[in-house]
């Protein structure tokens, strides 16, 4: 373990360097395991985790069982450096960071092109080797994938920035702007962080399409205006659009029947973005592409300055951060319950792991 002498300061880093994660074992199953601290190389950093939020690709995971048996999800976490590697020089103990983007290749046309999340040297998703993430008392990271908390923001909020950065990106493939209607449908974390990053770009008209009454109240709280996804309506021939049609659909939920209706309810030039993922594979009218100059575009992970603007809108105390997480936090022997919540829509907004008990 090649760590700075500062580590010395942190007696759970130095003693039985064994620390306590949440393993999943199979689908539907996700339990606390004692697990070695991880191996710090000269570039990385040792952090100790505050909060990491429960993804939708966590919820895919553990419910539809996609995940590796023995590995540690959870990517969206915020936490304190308590370790650094030999070479690092743009950290020290004591620093509080959330979990950036990963370094990508630098040098690849999307890279050059500013569109680092289409990176040639960026592994396939569900491929590869597994990173252990941070549903674990401590998880190491590469210096480069790191961005500062800005001054006196609680690391609950921080931890937002990873998935406020995705929704910030599914604005950017739908060139959102100020003015517009944007239908968001699937009103679930990453469904109302998009409805308020609309919100805060001036966005004229918010819509949200949701089934669950608690997600239904969220986006309403955050200035949605709701339906439920029955009252969409498609109209009978290809070429014609609805009564009010929108600029932008944000399809959230993953859900092929909402991405389906997302694309009917367009109007001419309009663009539907697929922001959430979900393994079922819609069936769209090709001539209602056609007919009416559609685009369909995918948003995956991040702008290159993604978590530099997520962070900035958290920091500004009009955003509705408070809104945005459940009240509680929950510990590591929580998750199972926290995701069974969140898949049957119990819970609406983000949910927050909190893994030392001390927190």
């Amino acid at each position: 373990m090649q760590v700075s002498c500062a580590a010395v300061s942190d007696r759970r880093v130095m003693s039985d360097r064994v620390m306590r994660a949440a393993v999943y074992r199979g689908k539907g199953d996700i339990g606390v395991e004692e697990r070695p601290m991880p191996t710090v190389g000269p570039h990385d950093v040792l952090l100790e985790v505050s909060h990491c939020g429960v993804c939708g690709s966590d919820l895919h995971f553990v419910t539809e069982g996609w995940g590796q048996p023995g590995s540690v999800e959870g990517h969206e976490w915020s936490g304190t450096v308590v370790a650094i590697g030999s070479e690092v020089a743009l950290w020290k103990v004591g620093d509080a960071v959330v979990g950036g983007p990963m370094p990508r290749c630098g040098e690849c046309e999307y890279c050059l092109a500013g569109r680092p999340s289409l990176c040639m040297g960026r592994s396939s998703p569900g491929t590869g080797d597994h990173s252990d993430g941070a549903f674990a008392e401590f998880t190491v990271a590469n210096e480069r994938g790191l961005r500062r908390v800005p001054d006196g923001m609680p690391m609950r909020v921080a931890a937002l920035a990873e998935p406020l950065a995705v929704a910030l990106h599914g604005l950017t493939r739908g060139g959102v702007a100020a003015g517009q209607r944007v239908l968001v449908t699937g009103a679930g974390p990453i469904g109302t962080l998009s409805i308020a990053a609309c919100k805060a770009r001036g966005v004229a008209e918010v819509v949200a399409s949701e089934p669950h009454p608690k997600r239904r109240d969220l986006a309403e709280k955050l200035g949605a205006t709701v339906v439920s996804p029955e009252d969409l309506e498609s109209p009978v021939m290809p070429g014609e659009v609805v009564v009010e049609p929108f600029d932008v659909v944000l399809e959230c939920s993953g859900a092929s029947r909402a991405m389906e209706s997302g694309l009917a309810q367009l109007k001419r030039g309009g663009t539907l973005v697929m922001v959430g993922a979900g393994m079922q594979r819609p069936k769209f009218d090709n001539n209602r592409i056609l007919l009416n100059e559609l685009v369909i575009t995918g948003a995956f992970i991040y702008d290159a300055d993604g978590f530099e603007r997520a962070l900035e809108l958290l920091a500004d105390p009009s955003f509705p951060s408070d809104l945005l997480i459940e009240a509680d936090d929950v510990p590591l022997d929580g998750i199972l319950g926290a995701i069974e919540g969140l898949h049957h829509g119990e819970l609406a907004a983000k949910v927050m792991i909190v893994p030392v008990k001390d927190n």
